[in-house]
Protein backbone atom coordinates (compact mmCIF):
# COMPACT_ATOMS: atom_id res chain seq x y z
CA UNK A 1 0.00 0.00 0.00
CA UNK A 2 1.52 3.37 -0.97
CA UNK A 3 1.98 5.88 1.77
CA UNK A 4 0.30 9.21 1.20
CA UNK A 5 1.66 11.27 4.08
CA UNK A 6 5.05 12.89 4.06
CA UNK A 7 6.86 15.19 6.45
CA UNK A 8 7.90 17.20 3.40
CA UNK A 9 4.27 17.92 2.43
CA UNK A 10 2.49 19.69 5.24
CA UNK A 11 0.07 22.53 5.79
CA UNK A 12 2.07 25.73 6.04
CA UNK A 13 -0.76 28.13 6.91
CA UNK A 14 -1.43 26.77 10.37
CA UNK A 15 -0.23 29.78 12.33
CA UNK A 16 1.40 29.27 15.70
CA UNK A 17 0.67 25.66 16.54
CA UNK A 18 0.42 24.86 20.20
CA UNK A 19 -1.77 21.89 19.39
CA UNK A 20 -2.35 20.33 16.01
CA UNK A 21 -5.85 19.33 17.03
CA UNK A 22 -7.04 22.96 16.76
CA UNK A 23 -9.48 22.18 13.93
CA UNK A 24 -10.92 19.16 15.76
CA UNK A 25 -11.19 21.12 18.97
CA UNK A 26 -13.02 23.89 17.12
CA UNK A 27 -15.58 21.38 15.90
CA UNK A 28 -15.91 19.79 19.32
CA UNK A 29 -16.26 23.07 21.20
CA UNK A 30 -19.07 24.16 18.90
CA UNK A 31 -20.97 21.03 19.95
CA UNK A 32 -20.65 21.44 23.69
CA UNK A 33 -21.81 23.98 26.23
CA UNK A 34 -19.62 25.59 28.90
CA UNK A 35 -20.97 23.12 31.46
CA UNK A 36 -20.24 20.03 29.35
CA UNK A 37 -17.70 17.52 30.65
CA UNK A 38 -14.28 17.30 29.05
CA UNK A 39 -14.23 15.63 25.65
CA UNK A 40 -11.24 13.45 24.73
CA UNK A 41 -10.24 14.36 21.17
CA UNK A 42 -6.63 13.24 20.89
CA UNK A 43 -3.83 11.08 22.22
CA UNK A 44 -0.35 12.37 21.40
CA UNK A 45 2.77 10.25 21.08
CA UNK A 46 6.12 12.01 21.40
CA UNK A 47 8.81 10.48 19.21
CA UNK A 48 12.39 11.06 18.10
CA UNK A 49 11.26 9.87 14.64
CA UNK A 50 7.79 11.12 13.72
CA UNK A 51 8.16 10.06 10.07
CA UNK A 52 8.85 6.44 11.09
CA UNK A 53 5.78 6.37 13.35
CA UNK A 54 3.61 8.07 10.72
CA UNK A 55 4.62 5.48 8.13
CA UNK A 56 3.95 2.65 10.60
CA UNK A 57 0.46 3.89 11.55
CA UNK A 58 -0.45 4.53 7.90
CA UNK A 59 0.55 0.98 7.00
CA UNK A 60 -1.22 -0.80 9.85
CA UNK A 61 -4.42 1.29 9.81
CA UNK A 62 -4.70 2.05 6.09
CA UNK A 63 -5.42 5.68 7.04
CA UNK A 64 -3.43 8.60 5.70
CA UNK A 65 -1.52 10.75 8.15
CA UNK A 66 -1.91 14.51 7.76
CA UNK A 67 1.31 16.47 8.24
CA UNK A 68 0.87 19.90 9.86
CA UNK A 69 4.59 20.64 10.21
CA UNK A 70 7.70 18.48 9.84
CA UNK A 71 7.44 17.93 13.62
CA UNK A 72 3.73 17.16 13.91
CA UNK A 73 1.32 14.79 12.15
CA UNK A 74 -2.16 13.45 12.86
CA UNK A 75 -4.00 10.23 12.09
CA UNK A 76 -7.66 11.20 12.31
CA UNK A 77 -10.39 8.64 12.95
CA UNK A 78 -14.11 9.17 13.52
CA UNK A 79 -13.62 8.65 17.27
CA UNK A 80 -10.52 10.77 17.81
CA UNK A 81 -7.05 11.62 16.63
CA UNK A 82 -3.71 9.96 17.18
CA UNK A 83 -1.26 12.86 17.15
CA UNK A 84 2.45 12.31 16.53
CA UNK A 85 4.80 14.97 17.83
CA UNK A 86 8.54 15.33 17.68
CA UNK A 87 10.65 15.61 20.79
CA UNK A 88 11.43 19.09 19.46
CA UNK A 89 7.85 20.10 20.40
CA UNK A 90 8.19 19.10 24.06
CA UNK A 91 9.73 22.45 25.02
CA UNK A 92 6.41 24.12 24.13
CA UNK A 93 4.81 22.25 27.04
CA UNK A 94 7.72 22.41 29.43
CA UNK A 95 11.21 20.99 29.20
CA UNK A 96 11.25 17.30 30.11
CA UNK A 97 7.43 17.06 30.34
CA UNK A 98 7.35 14.07 27.94
CA UNK A 99 9.89 11.45 26.90
CA UNK A 100 9.86 9.47 23.66
CA UNK A 101 9.58 5.68 23.60
CA UNK A 102 8.86 5.53 27.34
CA UNK A 103 5.22 4.38 27.55
CA UNK A 104 4.62 1.43 29.85
CA UNK A 105 1.00 1.94 30.84
CA UNK A 106 -1.24 3.05 27.95
CA UNK A 107 -2.60 0.92 25.11
CA UNK A 108 -3.60 2.61 21.85
CA UNK A 109 -6.76 0.86 20.72
CA UNK A 110 -8.36 0.74 17.29
CA UNK A 111 -11.77 -0.80 16.64
CA UNK A 112 -11.52 -2.80 13.40
CA UNK A 113 -14.06 -4.79 11.41
CA UNK A 114 -12.15 -8.09 11.46
CA UNK A 115 -9.08 -8.60 13.64
CA UNK A 116 -8.17 -11.86 11.92
CA UNK A 117 -8.26 -10.27 8.46
CA UNK A 118 -6.13 -7.36 9.69
CA UNK A 119 -3.63 -9.80 11.19
CA UNK A 120 -3.39 -11.58 7.84
CA UNK A 121 -2.87 -8.21 6.13
CA UNK A 122 -0.05 -6.99 8.42
CA UNK A 123 1.64 -10.16 9.72
CA UNK A 124 4.35 -9.96 7.02
CA UNK A 125 5.39 -6.46 8.20
CA UNK A 126 8.31 -6.02 10.61
CA UNK A 127 6.07 -5.74 13.67
CA UNK A 128 6.71 -6.87 17.24
CA UNK A 129 3.53 -8.90 17.84
CA UNK A 130 2.60 -9.43 21.49
CA UNK A 131 -0.07 -11.97 20.59
CA UNK A 132 -1.98 -13.32 17.63
CA UNK A 133 -5.74 -12.66 17.50
CA UNK A 134 -7.14 -13.82 20.84
CA UNK A 135 -10.65 -13.70 22.29
CA UNK A 136 -10.59 -11.85 25.59
CA UNK A 137 -12.86 -12.69 28.56
CA UNK A 138 -14.76 -9.40 28.10
CA UNK A 139 -15.84 -10.29 24.57
CA UNK A 140 -13.30 -8.62 22.28
CA UNK A 141 -11.11 -10.41 19.80
CA UNK A 142 -7.79 -8.60 20.14
CA UNK A 143 -4.47 -8.38 18.34
CA UNK A 144 -1.69 -6.74 20.38
CA UNK A 145 1.55 -5.44 18.90
CA UNK A 146 4.10 -2.68 19.45
CA UNK A 147 4.76 0.34 17.29
CA UNK A 148 8.39 1.24 16.45
CA UNK A 149 8.69 3.28 19.68
CA UNK A 150 7.42 0.36 21.80
CA UNK A 151 3.89 1.69 22.42
CA UNK A 152 1.36 -1.11 22.80
CA UNK A 153 -1.34 -1.14 20.10
CA UNK A 154 -4.56 -3.16 20.21
CA UNK A 155 -6.70 -3.90 17.17
CA UNK A 156 -9.98 -5.31 18.45
CA UNK A 157 -13.37 -6.48 17.25
CA UNK A 158 -16.30 -7.26 19.56
CA UNK A 159 -17.31 -10.90 18.99
CA UNK A 160 -20.48 -12.88 19.36
CA UNK A 161 -22.39 -12.66 21.49
CA UNK A 162 -22.25 -8.90 21.18
CA UNK A 163 -24.65 -7.36 23.64
CA UNK A 164 -26.94 -4.49 22.58
CA UNK A 165 -24.96 -2.24 24.99
CA UNK A 166 -21.66 -3.14 23.30
CA UNK A 167 -23.17 -2.64 19.85
CA UNK A 168 -24.48 0.80 20.87
CA UNK A 169 -21.15 1.75 22.46
CA UNK A 170 -19.17 1.08 19.29
CA UNK A 171 -21.90 1.96 16.79
CA UNK A 172 -21.55 -1.35 14.93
Amino acid sequence: MPLVGSPLKYCVNTGRILSGIRFSVGLMTNQTSPSSPANLVSIRIISDDVARLAEFYERVTGTAVRWLTPDFAELATPAGTLALGSTRTVALFGAGSARPADNHSAIIEFLVDDVDADFDRIKHLPIDFVNEPTTMPWGNRSLLFRDPDGNLVNFFTPVTPVTPDARAKFGR
